[in-house]
């Protein structure tokens, strides 16, 4: 047998007010006039107090990323272009927001470096060049982009990230202050994003002990903050941080199940974000994790969040169709779920009765 050896962040820094840090944790890694990268994310666009504490220097380039739908591969063309053009090379990028920014960071990041379209490289160890130094800092909790190795990227053809080796973070910031302002919708979106792929990987027929303990205390961190507490406040932004960095761990060295590979169906065809169409999946998954699903129906009445229903009514054939194949194609999700055998169990008409449920 042979064993999978990852690639994980370099280099980690936890603590309220740490992105305070930044400047002196980049300065090592600046090269020349070659200038930093700032993706913001665009929920800070008018925050200038934010942008303020910000360390641009020289040439340094802030970008407000427009991450109001997930990132297209275009775009991160597009951006990487833009960039090249401008300065033909840089010292690093560095993705400030939700797991949207961060995964367009990682993606504009390896395409620095890399011939070609970021379409190209949309699968598992497609990317053959080290990008250029790359930073992540969450300002939202739950995706785990932050540690994982690969981002969330919608094609031409087809919604699959860049998964390699060359596609985790050089360093990470975890400021669990910089998640306080989140939306409640968003932040419980985002948060059961967490939750469903710890719930995934626990259950799924590639868990490991790796997964496990991570994976456990990630699930336990979300039921505390979501299920126990009766307010929200800075102890529940630093445990919802861990669980995210936590919930990302569990899935290195295991894999998610249904709900993500449902979830990246309406993703390509409908647009969905991630956190909340996992959320719209998971509302009907009893089948394959009756114990999660209980707890997360729970967690929704707790918190009174609306799950929106009734999103591929109307849909044709065809756009059906789109939503099987996309996610019949995450051939390694299903495998996690339900076994080698999954193509048996999870046929075309199954998985169509669930889009039609959604």
């Amino acid at each position: 047998m042979k064993f999978r050896n990852f690639k994980m962040i370099d280099y980690v820094v936890y603590g309220r007010g740490c992105f305070d840090q930044l400047d002196e944790i980049i300065a090592p890694h600046r090269k020349n006039d070659a200038p930093m990268i700032f993706l913001l994310d665009h929920f800070f666009q008018k925050n200038d107090a934010f942008k303020s504490r910000i360390p641009l220097r020289g040439n340094d380039m802030l970008i407000d990323a427009d991450v109001a739908h997930e990132p297209k591969t275009s775009y991160v063309d597009e951006l990487a272009q833009q960039i090249k053009s401008k300065y033909g090379s840089v010292s690093g990028v560095i993705g400030i927001g939700g797991g949207s920014a961060m995964d367009l960071a990682k993606a504009v990041s390896i395409m620095m470096t890399n011939p070609g379209k970021a379409q190209d490289y949309q699968g598992w160890d497609l990317v053959k060049q080290p990008s250029v130094y790359k930073a992540g800092i969450p300002t939202l909790s739950g995706t785990g982009a932050e540690v994982s190795r690969t981002t969330v990227l919608t094609g031409p053809t087809r919604k699959l990230g860049m998964n390699s080796d060359f596609t985790p973070f050089n360093q990470i910031v975890l400021d669990p202050e910089l998640t306080k302002n989140a939306p409640v919708n968003q932040r419980f979106y985002t948060g059961m994003d967490c939750f469903i792929h710890c719930i995934e990987s626990l259950k799924g027929t590639y868990i490991n002990e790796f997964s496990r303990s991570y994976g456990e205390k990630a699930q336990e961190l979300c039921e505390e903050v979501f299920l126990h507490k009766n307010e929200w406040n800075d102890e529940s932004d630093e445990q919802l941080m861990m669980a995210s960095y936590a919930g990302g761990m569990s899935i290195a060295y295991s894999q998610v199940g249904v709900a993500h590979a449902v979830s990246y169906g309406l993703g390509y065809l409908l647009g969905t974000k991630h956190g909340i169409g996992n959320c719209i999946v998971f509302n009907h998954l009893q089948e394959f994790y009756p114990e999660g699903v209980a707890a997360f129906h729970k967690m929704v009445e707790k918190n009174s969040i609306d799950i929106p229903a009734g999103i591929t009514k109307g849909l044709t054939d065809e756009q059906f169709d789109t939503m099987i194949n996309v996610s019949l194609g995450m051939a390694p999700l299903w495998e996690n779920a339900l076994g080698k055998d999954w193509q048996t169990i999870m046929t075309r008409e199954k998985l169509r009765a669930l889009y039609e449920k959604l």
